[in-house]
């Protein structure tokens, strides 16, 4: 089954400011600064990834924290929420940790799960939802302890005016099957793994399309096993009439960009070479790595990055 699309493998967002943005995701909830590098395109600017102890795809979140670029706007076309898998009985736990921290929550239940809901700093709509069994190796840190600990990705979910010409997409190219539909909420499941393996889809056709800005997601990442198989799903892509770029070494893995017909930009990555290529496992997160281009203008992006401590 290792041909096969293994879930997600890492969400990336907009934040506006990266200090903030930092400070809410390892200190707030806990998780780890897995890497800390720049963007490809804008080294002026950090690429954050944020994740469980080892790095796992399917636990990784990233962030773009472009300065001052202004509120985005959720609405079709993009990843409108991000739902975290937490362990049964930890959502009372967050509930009064989001409230020391001035964060509202609200409860709800969707397709039968118990969740939490509240914004980021940033707008971004996250969702914590009491997931089935998950052994994810957790982090942990001082305040927040395993049996509290963000687990990785639960699903995501996209909002579309049309939801039919993406569910075509999630189940014919990526092998999604439909497992269940609730009024305008569709929900797809991989069983090629057992976390991080649903998307839903709300469809809304009178919804304005969204604004890529702070607190909204740029994109989602598929997950394969390696570069051989990324290029399989390539010709997938194509043989359906998509466009989709050609293979881009991001690094940390390799990646193809398409967009599916609802608007969202869809990438598809691999687990290799993984995010211990330049940094040993007890020191992720611990250095300033730079894409190998910009290494010979090193201070010079220090020197315009901004301050976080």
């Amino acid at each position: 089954m290792e041909n096969r699309i293994l879930g997600l493998h890492h969400i990336t967002a907009i934040a506006n400011n990266a200090k903030r943005n930092l400070d809410f995701y390892t200190q707030v909830l806990g998780v780890r600064l897995v890497k800390k590098t720049v963007n490809f395109d804008d080294p002026g600017t950090y690429h954050f990834y944020f994740g469980n102890e080892n790095g796992t795809p399917g636990t990784i979140l990233t962030f773009f924290p472009w300065e001052g670029i202004g509120q985005g706007t959720n609405g079709s076309g993009l990843a409108t929420h991000i739902g975290y898998a937490v362990q049964k009985g930890s959502l009372e736990f967050w509930k009064k940790r989001l409230d020391q921290f001035n964060v509202k929550t609200q409860e709800n239940e969707i397709f039968g799960e118990k969740m939490i809901r509240f914004n980021d700093p940033d707008g971004l709509q996250l969702q914590f939802i009491e997931a089935p069994e998950d052994n994810r190796k957790v982090w942990t840190t001082e305040e927040i302890k395993e049996e509290n600990a963000l687990k990785g990705f639960h699903n995501v979910t996209l909002t579309l005016r049309k939801a039919d010409p993406t569910l075509k997409v999630l189940t014919d190219i990526l092998g999604y099957d439909l497992q269940k539909q609730e009024g305008n909420r569709f929900r797809v499941a991989t069983d090629a793994i057992e976390t991080a393996n649903l998307v839903d889809i709300i469809e809304d056709s009178t919804i304005p399309a969204g604004r890529n800005a702070a607190g909204t997601n740029h994109h989602i990442a598929f997950r394969v096993k390696d570069d051989t198989i990324l290029m399989e799903y390539r010709e997938k892509v194509l043989a359906a009439g998509l466009s989709i770029t050609p293979k881009i070494d991001r690094d940390y893995f390799y990646s193809l960009y398409f967009r599916e017909p609802g608007g969202v930009l869809f990438e598809i990555a691999t687990d290799n070479p993984g995010f211990t290529v330049d940094e040993p496992l007890n020191e992720l997160g611990t250095h300033l790595k730079l894409p190998k281009q910009y290494e010979g203008v090193r201070g010079k992006i220090e020197g315009v990055l901004p301050k976080l401590s």
